[in-house]
């Protein structure tokens, strides 16, 4: 198998390696270079690219991230050839917040985010005054605020704000208390928190599954994650080999064993 796969731990050692000039992007429909986050949703990957391979002769690079901001960091400047680790929320939210001109290649899984706790069993147990872990990310903080409304624990002043934080909130009949915290450390202050709502990006590795979240998203998520490009690549013929290799019955066979019905086909 052509595919390589490269770590990268942390910003630092990113910046070294990774983003320091177009000349590291691919430069021929051959080759590309494609940006996920350190996990099952690489694992994924992987077999997209060895599907490429076999059916396209196309050599797929992956360059594993540890977190949600450098990957577009890297696409928008060139390092990259694609990503595939973001829903449409959180990319026009970057794409708003720091100029960037991406496009939509292509849909990969619905990942639900849940609420987690390791101290009850059920959210009628979560007392009045509980502490709760949220994404510090606009988009996912959002989402999780959104489902509490849902939920009826909380009351929202605009329930369809997909970058809704604490400060939106305007009845808080439990008295819950809010942090918000970088998505990765999120499994980290679990045992911390009362309640913790962690994307399946980082729940799964963690032991966590969707079937043990207090709540969760359904299938009906519009939070359906993305291969995202440049503005222009989307209609690449490397790129789309690579959307047509990754919307297959095997990676959606394999999506479904290790995330057990936490990974939802986006493309069908």
């Amino acid at each position: 198998m052509k595919s390589t796969i490269s770590t990268l731990f942390g910003s630092a050692l990113l910046s070294i390696g990774l983003l320091g000039g177009t000349a590291l992007a691919a430069d021929d429909d051959d080759h590309i270079k494609v940006g996920t986050v350190a996990g099952p949703e690489t694992d994924i990957m992987r077999l997209a690219a060895e599907i490429a391979e076999e059916e396209y002769d196309l050599d797929v690079e992956i360059v594993e991230f540890t977190d949600y901001v450098t990957p577009n960091a890297a696409l928008a400047d060139g390092s990259l050839d694609a990503n595939a680790y973001q829903h449409e929320p959180y990319m026009q939210g970057m794409v708003e917040d720091r100029g960037y001109d991406f496009a939509i290649a292509g849909y990969t899984f619905v990942y639900p985010i849940g609420a987690y706790s390791e101290k009850y069993e059920t959210i009628d147990e979560l007392p009045d005054g509980a502490t709760i872990a949220l994404p510090n990310d606009p988009s996912n903080e959002g989402r999780a605020l959104i489902l509490m409304h849902k939920e009826g624990l909380i009351e929202l002043d605009d329930p369809e704000n997909l970058e809704a934080t604490p400060i939106d909130i305007v009845d808080n009949p439990h008295d819950f208390e809010f942090r918000e915290i970088e998505a990765a450390q999120l499994p980290r202050v679990l045992p911390d928190v009362d309640m913790a709502f962690i994307n399946n990006t980082f729940a799964q590795p963690a032991g966590l599954h969707l079937d043990d979240a207090l709540i969760s998203e359904g299938a009906d998520s519009p939070y359906v994650n993305l291969i995202v490009v440049r503005q222009g690549d989307e209609d690449r013929e490397a790129i789309q080999q690579l959307v047509d290799a990754y919307q297959t019955d095997a990676v959606a066979e394999k999506a479904e064993e290790l995330f057990k019905g936490g990974a939802v086909p986006g493309w069908e």
